[in-house]
């Protein structure tokens, strides 16, 4: 076949593939044998395989996988993943509808409720109708490169359906391994001899960072769809974006609603309290959004998740175990934490074997005893915990449990700090587990993001003596990690090659790396963006501490005390003389002007003069600040060529000011 007839012969084979392959994962239709579906999919690889430069990206035959990703690429979210907050309780649902209704002072709003399903969070990039990315949530800011493993999902369009499209748009869901795939897996596992996985959430995110995409594909993984996220879409609801997924092609449960107010959301809830364990996939509540984007805007966020969604969790499912011991665990801050070794129970699809009783209080609290039958339950149906004792079969002769006094791992005597639950070790400059637990902190993705380090290399680092802090990582040699068991020349370089770039890590990122006590991602941000460098924050006095925003008593007096420790003032400098990043670099914004202060603009269209992000910083440039959705609170919407009716109307109704590029031109200048 010549090259023409091939291409064409290709297109002709694909656009079929894709069409079949909608009917029968989209609307359970097989228009097809199955036999005929694999002999038509089979010619077009036999093609592209003759042909390999008319393979493209979105070609049906992605499905099969049989690509190979050694190491998944860190990507940044241009919109970031954050993580929503939780409740159990339908007066805290209450509660949230009030601070909603406050926010929003005299507006009417409305709820889209959708159910929570217990899977991976993923955001599907797209260009030109096209998947180009496939991207785990990760940390939330940044996540891992999947897109090989993603194409092997058959409810992802390698193409949208339809021809109005925006030219980028992300798609973000929960890609999720069905019951019934998790179970015939374990089925072959069995029969194989091999162990069986422990639940199809922990099996889904280990099957996306599979690095053959082929094995991937085998495993049959889903994917629900529930938001639709890009600039300047011509969207003002969250219902329209849904129903826009729909429209493309994407799979969309066909469980959400919208809700007009709180009493709508409680009858949801209610609804699907035991309808929900009828669908193919694990579900532990219910995400409640409000519905405008424009509201979701005035409302904002806080640090961690948005003030605009709320997931309500269902009660969780318990059962009864034996005790058989309890033991004892050192984190990296020295805390010490007692763990339940139970008789193995089965528990909302997962075998359940340890449960944490987080302090002495809490063992006081339950009265325990080692043999006693116990309640155990998991706490959203993911983390497992003794609720409570079943005195009734209790041993009579059991006696009350004695708290260790020392630290199990190097011998030092615990200590309790006044109004604290906690034991801690104090030995933290000696205690193995501390030691190692202040570096696998340090090398995290959030903090120094030395990714070609884990437990397993750090364990042996520190056995061979060759690393006690973080200081020494940057002291290793090729010959000292290449003796390391298991090393070989290319893991070698990766390893010195991750802990040489993390000397160009930012400031605020090591800050939170270091581990001082109470001092999380955000703080550390906020320490940063006002100190600026490292010795301003160690010579700042409590009083200096606590005048930061957010920064309370507790935070403030363990900076203090982490900067008046000799030893951690000679780890700053080893780092420092290493070449780490101790101050924040800032990029100042030239202001030309100030016509626009105190005024919030939203964008939209195509500019004859601008690039999207060139008006952007004009904009701050006078002053302005940017926003993404129309609101009553938007002051100007700086309206360009083929910019969506939807945010035009919307603009009208509520009043906002309107002006074209040739007018935005002239108010810029008149300043």
């Amino acid at each position: 076949m010549e090259k023409k007839a091939a291409e064409q012969k290709i297109q002709e084979l694909s656009e079929k593939l894709h069409y079949y392959n909608y009917k029968y994962y989209q609307e359970s239709v097989s228009e097809i044998s199955d036999y005929e579906f694999d002999m038509m999919l089979k010619e077009l690889i036999e093609l592209e395989e003759k042909f390999p430069d008319l393979k493209t990206s979105d070609s049906p035959s992605q499905r099969v996988g049989g690509d190979i990703t050694k190491n998944f690429e860190t990507v940044e979210h241009k919109i970031p993943m954050l993580s929503l907050g939780n409740t159990y309780s339908k007066e805290e649902l209450d509660d949230f509808d009030g601070r909603v209704k406050r926010g929003l002072g005299e507006e009417s709003y409305e709820y889209f409720c959708e159910l929570k399903f217990d899977g991976v969070a993923i955001s599907l990039h797209y260009e030109n109708g096209k998947l180009i990315r496939g991207v785990t949530r990760g940390d939330g800011s940044k996540g891992d490169d999947i897109t090989n493993n993603a194409k092997t999902i058959r409810t992802i369009p390698l193409k949208v359906r339809g021809e109005q499209f925006p030219e980028y748009f992300e798609a973000r869901g929960e890609v999720f391994l069905p019951r019934e795939a998790f179970n015939e897996i374990n089925r072959e596992r069995e029969e194989n001899g091999e162990a069986l996985l422990a639940n199809p959430r922990n099996a889904a995110s280990g099957t996306l960072k599979m690095q053959d995409s082929g094995v991937v594909a085998k495993r049959k993984l889903d994917c629900f769809l529930y938001s639709y996220a890009g600039e300047d879409l011509p969207i003002d609801s969250h219902e329209e974006g849904i129903k826009q997924l729909e429209k493309f092609g994407f799979n969309v449960s066909q469980t959400y609603k919208k809700c007009k107010n709180i009493n709508e959301v409680f009858n949801f809830i209610n609804e699907w309290e035991e309808k929900r364990h009828s669908l193919p996939v694990d579900t532990d509540g219910i995400v409640i959004k409000v519905n405008s984007l424009g509201q979701q805007e005035q409302l904002g966020f806080t640090a961690k998740s948005p003030r605009w969604a709320i997931a309500y969790k269902y009660k969780a499912e318990s059962s009864t175990t034996i005790l058989k011991e309890i033991t004892y665990q050192v984190g990296r801050t020295g805390a010490v934490t007692p763990v339940a070794n139970l008789e193995p129970v089965s528990l909302a699809g997962t075998t359940v074997k340890r449960a944490s009783l987080h302090n002495a209080n809490e063992i006081a609290r339950l009265d325990l005893r080692v043999g006693d039958t116990v309640h155990v339950e998991k706490g959203g149906e993911i983390i497992p915990k003794i609720t409570g004792v079943d005195l009734t079969k209790r041993d009579l002769g059991s006696n009350e449990v004695e708290y260790i006094q020392e630290c199990p791992e190097c011998g030092t005597e615990l200590v309790r700090a006044e109004g604290e639950a906690v034991h801690y070790c104090p030995n933290k400059k000696g205690c193995p587990p501390q030691i190692k637990g202040s570096i696998e902190h340090y090398i995290q993705r959030k903090a120094a993001d030395i990714d070609s380090m884990g437990e397993r290399t750090i364990h042996l680092l520190y056995e061979k003596g060759l690393v006690k802090n973080v200081a020494d990582l940057y002291d290793l040699k090729y010959e000292d990690v290449f003796e390391l068991e298991g090393f070989k020349d290319l893991s070698t370089q990766n390893l010195l090659k991750g802990i040489e770039e993390s000397k160009q890590i930012p400031f605020e990122n090591i800050l939170f790396g270091l581990g001082i006590r109470f001092v999380g991602k955000t703080v550390a941000e906020k320490l940063g963006a006002h100190f600026k460098n490292i010795d301003n924050l160690a010579k700042a006095s409590f009083d200096e501490l606590i005048e930061v925003p957010e920064i309370g008593e507790r935070i403030a007096q363990s900076v203090v005390e982490y900067f008046h420790d000799e030893d951690n003032i000679k780890l700053i400098e080893r780092l420092k003389s290493a070449g780490l990043q101790f101050e924040i670099q800032e990029t100042v914004i030239e202001q030309k002007g100030n016509v626009l202060e105190n005024k919030s603009l939203v964008v939209s269209g195509v500019f004859e003069h601008y690039g999207r992000d060139e008006i952007k910083e004009v904009i701050k440039q006078y002053g302005g600040k940017v926003v993404s959705a129309i609101s009553g609170k938007v002051d100007i919407l700086v309206a360009g060529e083929n910019m969506g009716p939807a945010k035009l109307q919307k603009a009208e109704k509520l009043g906002v000011k309107i002006i074209d590029e040739v007018e935005f031109r002239s108010l810029i200048k008149e300043n």
